[in-house]
């Protein structure tokens, strides 16, 4: 086989969409388990849709998933990807030979033709192919049209090229993912690909991107799909080595309509902003429509790769589903290095003052409230009691709770005994455990009763961190300070 040569080609009309992303993924792991090449292009022949912020955030979402392409132009000793705009200068070399072929001709057609054409399609309920009453102009005749103003868009000839490359009009390939497809070519009528501008189309202009840069293969999604039968056709008539295509099923929401904003985050950056490790979000992206052989799910980049097999992706659609991405997440949380993982909260804490602890309180707070997190910026929450010095809110089951004649007497022995304690850690465990005991033993409460109490007073809520580490962390003063407003305060009466 000869080298394998892969790209993922957006359009910059907006932020890296989690679709592209699998594709890129896709494109990728097919790339690393075959020792080729995987290539970014940026496809932004369309100058109104396209801005220089999408290119970016496309480039720098690439970047920080790990999706590191293997050449473009060298950019500060690092690669730039493809862009088809600084590339226009190639395109109508090849134009002319379609048109030298035959397998392209001159269309002068206005808009309001055309759209008149449509208009009589539809009125007759039928699809709409072009007419090609400009196939066959005489040269006069296009010297005419030209001297009333008309520029010419350039049309690819559907009916000749398939004529010239296959023995019926259907053309048939056959898809990596989904087996043999193809299409009656009489249903696609002549389109342009080149416009009366000079711009080429999408069409056109990436099969000469794909013939020069050497693809091999094209794993896209399958809105693609009608896209591959007319790419065939010009690979065919400018004599390029047509790839091989695979085309991948849709992303959907969990209630299987198009992935949108209403549902959550699309984008990479989106994701990333919210507190999504890059490595869950790939591992997950990895298992839309593909499953490893061995079952296990958590795994590496790497492991995928070495793993993937693209004739065992699923041709039919998948779901997006939030939860488990969130699992997935938190277990990535759960594995990350306690340093590594210390600096990547630091993003979501920007609200409190880190200056007032001690690398030492910063660590042991993160220690004790990172496991439950699914998310990276559910830190900011899981964090607020630590920091307020004296004053802490209370949510409403903390203010009931507290307003209790059990919890009004628990807080007075708190805060009289806790003067006295030695406040570290190993002794604040040793002392509450006394505390509880003896409050079991003289009153008959419940264990769970007399912690609940001084952590609604401590921490404004009932569940939350390890409590003698809560304590140990704030301190004696604001510990029992929090304590005593609790007492001395009729709260919510």
């Amino acid at each position: 086989m000869n080298e394998v040569r892969v790209r993922i080609a957006p359009s910059p009309s907006g932020n890296l969409h989690i679709g592209t992303a699998r594709t890129a993924l896709f494109n990728y792991l097919f790339a690393k388990k075959n020792n080729g090449k995987f290539i970014l292009r940026i496809e932004d022949t369309d100058a109104e849709r396209t801005s220089q912020e999408y290119v970016d955030n496309i480039f720098d979402s690439l970047k920080a998933l790990g999706l590191n392409w293997d050449e473009g132009p060298d950019v500060g000793g690092d690669y730039g990807p493809y862009t088809q705009s600084e590339r226009f200068d190639i395109y109508p070399k090849y134009i002319q030979v379609l048109l030298d072929k035959g397998f392209a001709y001159e269309c002068f057609c206005t808009p309001e033709e055309l759209e008149a054409e449509k208009e009589e399609a539809t009125k007759n309920k039928q699809a709409y192919v072009y007419s090609k009453k400009c196939e066959n102009l005489t040269e006069e005749e296009k010297a005419k049209l030209r001297a009333e103003g008309r520029k010419p868009a350039i049309r690819f000839n559907v009916s000749k090229a398939q004529k010239a490359f296959h023995d019926s009009s259907i053309l048939e390939f056959d898809d990596l993912v989904k087996g043999k497809l193809h299409v009656d070519t009489n249903l696609i009528g002549d389109f342009v690909i080149m416009k009366s501008n000079g711009a080429p189309t999408y069409n056109y202009a990436v099969v000469i991107d794909d013939a020069l840069m050497k693809i091999s293969h094209v794993i896209r999604g399958e809105d693609h799909i009608s896209n591959t039968y007319k790419q065939i056709l010009i690979f065919e008539a400018l004599g390029f080595e047509v790839p091989r295509f695979g085309h991948l099923g849709m992303i959907l929401a969990p209630d299987r309509s198009k992935l949108s904003k209403r549902h959550g985050a699309t984008a990479v950056s989106d994701f990333v902003e919210q507190g999504y490790l890059t490595n869950a979000l790939l591992n997950f992206v990895a298992l839309l429509g593909w499953a490893p052989s061995d079952g296990q799910e958590i795994k590496t980049v790497d492991e995928i790769a070495q793993d993937f097999r693209i004739g065992e992706i699923s041709s039919s659609n998948s779901i997006f589903e939030y939860d488990k991405l969130k699992w997935m997440n938190s277990h990535y949380i759960k594995m990350m290095p306690l340093g590594e993982l210390k600096e990547k909260l630091k993003k979501y804490l920007t609200k409190y003052d880190l200056s007032s602890m001690t690398d030492e309180q910063y660590t042991r707070m993160i220690e004790v409230t990172y496991e439950p997190l699914t998310l990276l910026s559910d830190i900011t929450d899981a964090v607020a009691y630590f920091f307020g010095g004296d004053n802490v809110e209370l949510d409403a089951k903390a203010k009931e709770n507290i307003e209790t004649e059990l919890s009004q007497e628990v807080l007075r022995a708190f805060v009289e005994q806790g003067e006295t304690w030695e406040w570290t850690e190993e002794n604040l465990h040793e002392k509450l455990e006394k505390f509880r005991g003896d409050f079991k033993e003289q009153k008959g409460y419940k264990p769970k009763f007399t912690m609940w109490a001084i952590r609604a007073a401590v921490t404004g809520r009932l569940c939350g961190a390890d409590m003698t580490a809560i304590l140990a962390i704030l301190g004696k003063e604001h510990s029992l300070n929090r304590a005593r407003k609790c007492i001395l305060t009729n709260v919510g009466k």
